[in-house]
Protein backbone atom coordinates (compact mmCIF):
# COMPACT_ATOMS: atom_id res chain seq x y z
CA UNK A 1 0.00 0.00 0.00
CA UNK A 2 1.57 3.21 -1.20
CA UNK A 3 0.15 5.37 1.58
CA UNK A 4 1.88 3.31 4.35
CA UNK A 5 5.50 4.48 4.45
CA UNK A 6 6.55 2.52 7.54
CA UNK A 7 5.10 -0.41 9.45
CA UNK A 8 7.20 -1.88 12.24
CA UNK A 9 7.09 -3.57 15.66
CA UNK A 10 9.62 -2.50 18.29
CA UNK A 11 10.15 -4.14 21.68
CA UNK A 12 11.75 -2.73 24.80
CA UNK A 13 14.37 -5.52 24.73
CA UNK A 14 15.21 -8.70 22.85
CA UNK A 15 14.99 -11.37 25.58
CA UNK A 16 12.65 -12.00 28.48
CA UNK A 17 12.19 -14.29 31.47
CA UNK A 18 8.89 -15.87 32.55
CA UNK A 19 6.81 -13.47 34.63
CA UNK A 20 8.20 -10.33 32.98
CA UNK A 21 6.14 -7.84 30.98
CA UNK A 22 6.74 -7.44 27.26
CA UNK A 23 6.51 -3.74 26.35
CA UNK A 24 6.50 -2.54 22.75
CA UNK A 25 5.00 -0.24 20.14
CA UNK A 26 3.57 -0.68 16.66
CA UNK A 27 4.89 2.02 14.31
CA UNK A 28 2.66 3.20 11.50
CA UNK A 29 3.71 6.13 9.28
CA UNK A 30 1.15 7.11 6.61
CA UNK A 31 1.11 9.67 3.82
CA UNK A 32 -2.68 10.19 3.72
CA UNK A 33 -5.83 9.73 5.75
CA UNK A 34 -7.53 6.34 5.44
CA UNK A 35 -10.20 4.28 7.12
CA UNK A 36 -8.85 1.79 9.66
CA UNK A 37 -10.97 -0.62 11.68
CA UNK A 38 -8.31 -1.61 14.24
CA UNK A 39 -4.68 -2.39 14.99
CA UNK A 40 -4.42 -5.78 16.70
CA UNK A 41 -1.47 -7.56 18.27
CA UNK A 42 -1.01 -11.21 19.26
CA UNK A 43 1.58 -12.70 21.62
CA UNK A 44 2.28 -16.30 20.81
CA UNK A 45 4.67 -19.01 21.93
CA UNK A 46 4.69 -22.24 19.94
CA UNK A 47 6.73 -25.41 19.54
CA UNK A 48 6.61 -26.96 16.09
CA UNK A 49 7.99 -30.24 14.72
CA UNK A 50 7.95 -31.39 11.12
CA UNK A 51 9.81 -33.95 9.07
CA UNK A 52 9.17 -36.33 6.18
CA UNK A 53 8.52 -40.07 6.45
CA UNK A 54 7.89 -42.83 3.92
CA UNK A 55 4.51 -44.54 4.24
CA UNK A 56 3.66 -47.38 1.82
CA UNK A 57 6.31 -46.14 -0.57
CA UNK A 58 5.05 -42.55 -0.55
CA UNK A 59 6.86 -39.66 1.11
CA UNK A 60 4.73 -37.41 3.29
CA UNK A 61 5.24 -34.78 5.95
CA UNK A 62 4.18 -35.25 9.56
CA UNK A 63 4.00 -32.40 12.05
CA UNK A 64 2.87 -31.46 15.53
CA UNK A 65 2.40 -28.24 17.51
CA UNK A 66 2.26 -27.19 21.14
CA UNK A 67 1.21 -23.70 22.25
CA UNK A 68 2.52 -22.14 25.45
CA UNK A 69 1.13 -18.60 25.04
CA UNK A 70 -1.69 -17.23 22.90
CA UNK A 71 -2.90 -13.76 23.93
CA UNK A 72 -4.56 -11.04 21.86
CA UNK A 73 -5.16 -7.32 22.26
CA UNK A 74 -6.69 -4.49 20.21
CA UNK A 75 -4.47 -1.44 20.66
CA UNK A 76 -6.37 0.97 18.36
CA UNK A 77 -9.91 0.99 17.04
CA UNK A 78 -12.74 -1.36 17.95
CA UNK A 79 -12.59 -5.04 18.74
CA UNK A 80 -15.89 -5.70 16.98
CA UNK A 81 -16.89 -4.00 13.77
CA UNK A 82 -20.06 -1.89 13.75
CA UNK A 83 -21.53 0.56 11.28
CA UNK A 84 -18.89 3.31 11.62
CA UNK A 85 -15.24 2.96 10.63
CA UNK A 86 -12.79 5.45 12.18
CA UNK A 87 -10.30 7.38 10.07
CA UNK A 88 -6.61 7.38 10.91
CA UNK A 89 -5.08 10.79 10.07
CA UNK A 90 -1.90 10.86 8.07
CA UNK A 91 1.42 11.14 9.88
CA UNK A 92 3.65 9.16 12.25
CA UNK A 93 1.81 7.03 14.84
CA UNK A 94 2.98 4.89 17.75
CA UNK A 95 0.55 2.40 19.28
CA UNK A 96 1.91 1.05 22.58
CA UNK A 97 1.07 -2.42 23.89
CA UNK A 98 2.16 -4.76 26.67
CA UNK A 99 1.71 -8.41 27.60
CA UNK A 100 2.44 -10.09 30.92
CA UNK A 101 4.31 -13.36 30.40
CA UNK A 102 2.96 -16.25 32.48
CA UNK A 103 4.79 -17.27 35.64
CA UNK A 104 4.62 -20.89 34.53
CA UNK A 105 7.71 -22.69 33.31
CA UNK A 106 8.42 -21.70 29.70
CA UNK A 107 10.85 -23.61 27.47
CA UNK A 108 13.72 -21.64 25.98
CA UNK A 109 13.62 -20.39 22.40
CA UNK A 110 15.11 -23.04 20.13
CA UNK A 111 15.87 -23.35 16.41
CA UNK A 112 16.70 -26.57 14.55
CA UNK A 113 15.91 -27.94 11.13
CA UNK A 114 13.05 -30.16 12.26
CA UNK A 115 11.96 -28.51 15.52
CA UNK A 116 11.52 -24.98 16.82
CA UNK A 117 10.31 -23.16 19.92
CA UNK A 118 9.43 -19.62 18.91
CA UNK A 119 7.95 -16.60 20.68
CA UNK A 120 6.76 -13.61 18.69
CA UNK A 121 4.50 -10.56 18.49
CA UNK A 122 2.25 -10.40 15.45
CA UNK A 123 0.60 -7.09 14.50
CA UNK A 124 -2.29 -6.76 12.04
CA UNK A 125 -3.59 -3.52 10.49
CA UNK A 126 -7.28 -4.15 9.72
CA UNK A 127 -8.11 -2.01 6.66
CA UNK A 128 -11.59 -2.48 5.17
CA UNK A 129 -11.78 -3.89 1.64
CA UNK A 130 -8.04 -4.57 1.54
CA UNK A 131 -5.62 -7.29 2.46
CA UNK A 132 -4.53 -6.44 6.04
CA UNK A 133 -0.78 -5.76 6.38
CA UNK A 134 0.87 -8.01 8.99
CA UNK A 135 4.24 -7.89 10.71
CA UNK A 136 6.04 -10.19 13.12
CA UNK A 137 8.71 -9.58 15.73
CA UNK A 138 10.53 -12.55 17.26
CA UNK A 139 12.14 -12.45 20.68
CA UNK A 140 13.93 -14.88 23.00
CA UNK A 141 12.59 -16.48 26.15
CA UNK A 142 15.29 -17.38 28.68
CA UNK A 143 14.02 -20.52 30.35
CA UNK A 144 13.24 -22.74 32.03
CA UNK A 145 14.33 -21.41 35.43
CA UNK A 146 17.27 -23.58 36.55
CA UNK A 147 19.53 -22.19 39.28
CA UNK A 148 23.00 -23.68 39.79
CA UNK A 149 22.69 -22.86 43.50
CA UNK A 150 19.82 -25.28 44.11
CA UNK A 151 20.68 -28.08 46.48
CA UNK A 152 20.31 -30.98 44.06
CA UNK A 153 22.92 -29.45 41.75
CA UNK A 154 25.49 -28.66 44.46
CA UNK A 155 25.90 -32.27 45.54
CA UNK A 156 29.14 -33.74 44.15
CA UNK A 157 28.91 -36.85 41.95
CA UNK A 158 31.55 -39.56 42.34
CA UNK A 159 32.33 -42.74 40.40
CA UNK A 160 35.05 -45.34 40.73
CA UNK A 161 35.87 -48.16 38.33
CA UNK A 162 38.54 -50.86 38.47
CA UNK A 163 39.56 -53.49 35.95
CA UNK A 164 41.86 -56.51 36.35
CA UNK A 165 42.64 -58.31 33.10
CA UNK A 166 43.93 -61.83 32.74
CA UNK A 167 45.99 -63.44 30.01
CA UNK A 168 46.62 -67.23 30.10
CA UNK A 169 45.81 -67.26 33.81
CA UNK A 170 48.45 -64.65 34.52
CA UNK A 171 46.99 -61.58 36.10
CA UNK A 172 48.04 -58.22 34.78
CA UNK A 173 48.13 -55.23 37.10
CA UNK A 174 44.82 -53.49 37.82
CA UNK A 175 43.69 -50.32 36.11
CA UNK A 176 41.56 -47.96 38.17
CA UNK A 177 39.82 -44.64 37.56
CA UNK A 178 38.21 -42.40 40.19
CA UNK A 179 36.25 -39.30 39.11
CA UNK A 180 34.46 -36.57 41.04
CA UNK A 181 32.26 -33.87 39.51
CA UNK A 182 31.96 -31.06 42.09
CA UNK A 183 28.45 -30.04 40.92
CA UNK A 184 26.09 -31.04 38.14
CA UNK A 185 24.65 -27.69 36.87
CA UNK A 186 26.55 -25.06 34.89
CA UNK A 187 25.90 -21.98 32.79
CA UNK A 188 27.65 -21.54 29.43
CA UNK A 189 31.06 -19.93 29.96
CA UNK A 190 31.73 -21.80 33.19
CA UNK A 191 34.29 -24.58 33.43
CA UNK A 192 33.25 -28.09 34.41
CA UNK A 193 34.69 -28.76 37.85
CA UNK A 194 36.03 -32.28 37.54
CA UNK A 195 38.83 -34.21 39.23
CA UNK A 196 40.16 -37.59 38.12
CA UNK A 197 42.67 -40.04 39.62
CA UNK A 198 44.20 -42.63 37.28
CA UNK A 199 46.23 -45.55 38.66
CA UNK A 200 47.75 -47.51 35.79
CA UNK A 201 49.29 -50.80 36.78
CA UNK A 202 48.43 -52.46 33.48
CA UNK A 203 50.83 -53.32 30.68
CA UNK A 204 49.90 -50.47 28.30
CA UNK A 205 49.67 -46.72 28.44
CA UNK A 206 46.28 -45.06 28.83
CA UNK A 207 44.99 -41.52 28.65
CA UNK A 208 41.97 -39.77 30.09
CA UNK A 209 39.17 -38.95 27.65
CA UNK A 210 36.31 -36.56 28.45
CA UNK A 211 33.40 -35.86 26.15
CA UNK A 212 30.35 -33.69 26.82
CA UNK A 213 27.51 -34.88 24.58
CA UNK A 214 24.21 -33.15 23.78
CA UNK A 215 21.17 -35.41 23.30
CA UNK A 216 18.01 -34.13 21.61
CA UNK A 217 14.79 -36.14 21.33
CA UNK A 218 11.95 -35.04 19.02
CA UNK A 219 8.55 -36.71 19.42
CA UNK A 220 5.43 -36.24 17.28
CA UNK A 221 2.27 -37.51 18.98
CA UNK A 222 -0.28 -36.94 16.20
CA UNK A 223 0.50 -40.05 14.15
CA UNK A 224 -0.37 -43.63 15.02
CA UNK A 225 2.07 -44.92 17.65
CA UNK A 226 3.95 -41.61 17.37
CA UNK A 227 7.19 -40.77 15.61
CA UNK A 228 10.56 -40.06 17.20
CA UNK A 229 13.93 -38.72 16.10
CA UNK A 230 17.02 -38.79 18.31
CA UNK A 231 20.14 -36.73 17.61
CA UNK A 232 23.38 -36.28 19.50
CA UNK A 233 26.33 -33.93 19.11
CA UNK A 234 29.69 -33.72 20.84
CA UNK A 235 29.91 -30.36 22.61
CA UNK A 236 33.55 -30.60 23.65
CA UNK A 237 36.25 -33.24 24.00
CA UNK A 238 39.44 -33.46 26.04
CA UNK A 239 42.25 -36.03 25.83
CA UNK A 240 44.83 -36.03 28.56
CA UNK A 241 48.52 -36.88 28.41
CA UNK A 242 49.50 -40.57 28.29
CA UNK A 243 49.83 -42.33 31.64
CA UNK A 244 52.61 -44.90 31.35
CA UNK A 245 52.37 -48.41 32.87
CA UNK A 246 53.12 -48.37 36.58
CA UNK A 247 52.39 -44.66 36.92
CA UNK A 248 49.67 -42.68 38.65
CA UNK A 249 48.22 -39.40 37.40
CA UNK A 250 45.75 -36.85 38.73
CA UNK A 251 43.71 -34.43 36.64
CA UNK A 252 41.93 -31.21 37.65
CA UNK A 253 39.81 -29.61 34.93
CA UNK A 254 40.54 -26.04 36.11
CA UNK A 255 39.85 -23.92 32.96
CA UNK A 256 40.31 -26.70 30.37
CA UNK A 257 36.62 -27.65 30.03
CA UNK A 258 34.92 -24.30 29.39
CA UNK A 259 31.36 -24.64 28.09
CA UNK A 260 30.47 -22.82 24.85
CA UNK A 261 27.04 -21.21 24.46
CA UNK A 262 24.46 -24.01 24.67
CA UNK A 263 20.67 -24.37 24.69
CA UNK A 264 19.28 -24.84 28.18
CA UNK A 265 18.40 -28.33 29.41
CA UNK A 266 14.77 -29.07 28.47
CA UNK A 267 13.27 -32.10 30.20
CA UNK A 268 9.57 -32.34 31.04
CA UNK A 269 8.87 -28.77 29.88
CA UNK A 270 7.91 -29.29 26.23
CA UNK A 271 6.16 -32.55 25.33
CA UNK A 272 7.77 -32.63 21.86
CA UNK A 273 11.41 -31.65 22.51
CA UNK A 274 13.80 -32.92 25.16
CA UNK A 275 17.35 -31.57 25.38
CA UNK A 276 19.82 -32.99 27.89
CA UNK A 277 23.56 -33.44 28.33
CA UNK A 278 25.94 -36.09 29.64
CA UNK A 279 29.64 -36.04 30.45
CA UNK A 280 31.33 -39.27 29.34
CA UNK A 281 34.56 -40.07 31.18
CA UNK A 282 36.74 -43.00 30.15
CA UNK A 283 40.28 -44.22 29.72
CA UNK A 284 41.48 -44.49 26.13
CA UNK A 285 43.74 -47.43 25.41
CA UNK A 286 46.52 -47.57 22.82
CA UNK A 287 44.10 -49.34 20.46
CA UNK A 288 41.72 -46.32 20.71
CA UNK A 289 39.22 -48.53 22.54
CA UNK A 290 37.53 -47.08 25.62
CA UNK A 291 37.77 -48.70 29.03
CA UNK A 292 36.29 -47.97 32.47
CA UNK A 293 33.62 -45.72 30.96
CA UNK A 294 31.37 -43.74 33.28
CA UNK A 295 28.65 -41.16 32.69
CA UNK A 296 27.55 -38.04 34.58
CA UNK A 297 24.35 -36.07 33.86
CA UNK A 298 25.13 -32.37 33.34
CA UNK A 299 22.43 -29.69 33.47
CA UNK A 300 22.79 -26.46 31.48
CA UNK A 301 21.18 -23.82 33.69
CA UNK A 302 19.93 -20.24 33.31
CA UNK A 303 21.12 -18.80 36.66
CA UNK A 304 24.89 -19.10 37.28
CA UNK A 305 26.74 -20.30 40.34
CA UNK A 306 27.44 -17.54 42.89
CA UNK A 307 29.82 -17.43 45.84
CA UNK A 308 27.73 -16.29 48.82
CA UNK A 309 28.61 -12.85 50.19
CA UNK A 310 31.31 -12.38 47.55
CA UNK A 311 31.67 -8.93 45.92
CA UNK A 312 32.73 -10.61 42.67
CA UNK A 313 29.47 -11.93 41.25
CA UNK A 314 29.33 -13.42 37.74
CA UNK A 315 28.49 -11.01 34.92
CA UNK A 316 25.89 -12.41 32.55
CA UNK A 317 25.54 -11.78 28.82
CA UNK A 318 23.54 -13.51 26.07
CA UNK A 319 24.84 -15.25 22.95
CA UNK A 320 23.53 -17.59 20.21
CA UNK A 321 24.37 -21.28 20.60
CA UNK A 322 27.64 -22.50 19.10
CA UNK A 323 27.34 -23.86 15.59
CA UNK A 324 28.19 -27.52 16.26
CA UNK A 325 25.23 -28.36 18.54
CA UNK A 326 21.51 -28.70 17.92
CA UNK A 327 20.00 -25.26 18.39
CA UNK A 328 22.96 -23.47 16.81
CA UNK A 329 23.53 -25.37 13.55
CA UNK A 330 20.50 -24.04 11.70
CA UNK A 331 19.02 -20.64 10.80
CA UNK A 332 15.53 -20.66 9.29
CA UNK A 333 15.29 -19.25 5.75
CA UNK A 334 12.71 -16.71 6.95
CA UNK A 335 15.41 -15.17 9.16
CA UNK A 336 18.06 -14.82 6.43
CA UNK A 337 18.55 -11.96 4.02
CA UNK A 338 20.88 -12.40 1.08
CA UNK A 339 23.61 -9.96 0.21
CA UNK A 340 22.17 -6.62 -0.94
CA UNK A 341 24.36 -4.39 -3.12
CA UNK A 342 24.14 -0.79 -1.92
CA UNK A 343 26.42 0.73 -4.56
CA UNK A 344 29.42 1.06 -2.24
CA UNK A 345 32.86 -0.45 -2.83
CA UNK A 346 32.75 -2.74 0.24
CA UNK A 347 30.09 -5.40 0.34
CA UNK A 348 29.58 -8.04 3.02
CA UNK A 349 29.97 -11.66 1.92
CA UNK A 350 27.96 -13.04 4.82
CA UNK A 351 24.19 -13.18 4.81
CA UNK A 352 22.32 -11.00 7.27
CA UNK A 353 20.57 -12.97 10.01
CA UNK A 354 17.45 -11.21 11.29
CA UNK A 355 16.91 -13.37 14.36
CA UNK A 356 18.66 -16.08 16.37
CA UNK A 357 17.71 -17.18 19.91
CA UNK A 358 20.28 -16.43 22.59
CA UNK A 359 21.25 -18.19 25.81
CA UNK A 360 22.72 -17.20 29.16
CA UNK A 361 26.53 -17.05 29.31
CA UNK A 362 29.01 -15.96 31.99
CA UNK A 363 31.47 -13.35 30.78
CA UNK A 364 34.26 -14.05 33.26
CA UNK A 365 35.57 -16.74 30.90
CA UNK A 366 34.45 -15.16 27.65
CA UNK A 367 37.87 -15.37 26.03
CA UNK A 368 37.79 -19.15 26.35
CA UNK A 369 34.50 -19.40 24.50
CA UNK A 370 36.18 -18.58 21.19
CA UNK A 371 38.04 -21.87 21.47
CA UNK A 372 34.78 -23.66 22.22
CA UNK A 373 33.01 -22.12 19.25
CA UNK A 374 35.80 -23.27 16.90
CA UNK A 375 35.27 -26.86 17.98
CA UNK A 376 32.94 -27.63 15.08
CA UNK A 377 35.78 -28.68 12.76
CA UNK A 378 37.07 -31.21 15.28
CA UNK A 379 33.57 -32.51 16.05
CA UNK A 380 33.06 -33.41 12.40
CA UNK A 381 35.83 -36.01 12.73
CA UNK A 382 34.36 -37.67 15.81
CA UNK A 383 32.21 -40.77 15.56
CA UNK A 384 28.98 -40.40 17.50
CA UNK A 385 28.35 -43.28 19.87
CA UNK A 386 25.02 -44.24 21.37
CA UNK A 387 24.78 -44.16 25.13
CA UNK A 388 24.35 -47.60 26.71
CA UNK A 389 21.78 -46.37 29.18
CA UNK A 390 20.23 -43.13 27.94
CA UNK A 391 16.96 -43.78 29.72
CA UNK A 392 18.76 -43.76 33.08
CA UNK A 393 20.53 -40.53 32.14
CA UNK A 394 17.30 -38.84 31.04
CA UNK A 395 15.52 -39.94 34.22
CA UNK A 396 18.32 -38.52 36.38
CA UNK A 397 18.25 -35.23 34.48
CA UNK A 398 14.45 -35.04 34.65
CA UNK A 399 14.45 -35.54 38.41
CA UNK A 400 16.76 -32.55 38.87
CA UNK A 401 15.25 -30.26 36.24
CA UNK A 402 11.57 -30.79 37.03
CA UNK A 403 12.25 -30.17 40.72
CA UNK A 404 13.86 -26.86 39.85
CA UNK A 405 11.21 -25.59 37.42
CA UNK A 406 9.44 -23.35 39.90
CA UNK A 407 7.95 -20.07 38.62
CA UNK A 408 10.48 -17.29 38.14
CA UNK A 409 10.06 -14.41 40.54
CA UNK A 410 11.50 -10.95 40.00
CA UNK A 411 14.04 -11.61 42.74
CA UNK A 412 15.25 -14.80 41.05
CA UNK A 413 15.54 -13.11 37.69
CA UNK A 414 17.35 -10.03 38.91
CA UNK A 415 20.62 -11.89 39.34
CA UNK A 416 20.76 -12.52 35.61
CA UNK A 417 18.41 -10.18 33.78
CA UNK A 418 19.86 -7.05 35.30
CA UNK A 419 23.44 -8.21 34.90
CA UNK A 420 23.49 -7.82 31.15
CA UNK A 421 21.13 -7.66 28.22
CA UNK A 422 23.34 -7.45 25.12
CA UNK A 423 22.79 -9.95 22.33
CA UNK A 424 24.79 -10.55 19.19
CA UNK A 425 23.33 -10.15 15.72
CA UNK A 426 20.58 -7.91 14.42
CA UNK A 427 17.17 -8.70 15.94
CA UNK A 428 14.62 -7.17 13.57
CA UNK A 429 10.98 -7.52 12.60
CA UNK A 430 10.31 -9.97 9.80
CA UNK A 431 7.51 -11.79 8.06
CA UNK A 432 7.16 -15.55 8.58
CA UNK A 433 4.85 -18.48 7.94
CA UNK A 434 4.05 -18.78 11.67
CA UNK A 435 0.46 -17.83 12.39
Amino acid sequence: MDYIREFDIRLEKEMYYAGETVYGVVILDTSENFKLRAVRVVLRGRAHLEWKVVVSGDQQSISDDQYFIDERSTIWGKEKADGSIPVLPRGYHQFPFHFLLPESCLPCSFESKIGTVRYYIKATVDIPYASPPQGMKYFTIIGPHIDCMEEQYLKPLSRRRKRISCCLCCKKGPLSLSVQLDRSAYVSGESLRLKADIHNRSAEEVRLRLRLVQYVEYTIHRVVLGATKELQHVVLEYRGDPVQPGRRSKFDSSQSLVLPALPTTLVGVCRMINVYYALHVSLLLESEAEDLTMEFPVTIATVPFRIPNSPNQPVVYYEPACEHVEGGRYVGPEFQLGQVYDGGPNTCDADVVLYRPVYVCVSSLRSHLKTGNNFAANCAKLTQQNSKDRSTLLAATATNVIASNSPVTKAAVSATANAGSSSSGAQQSTTSQDS
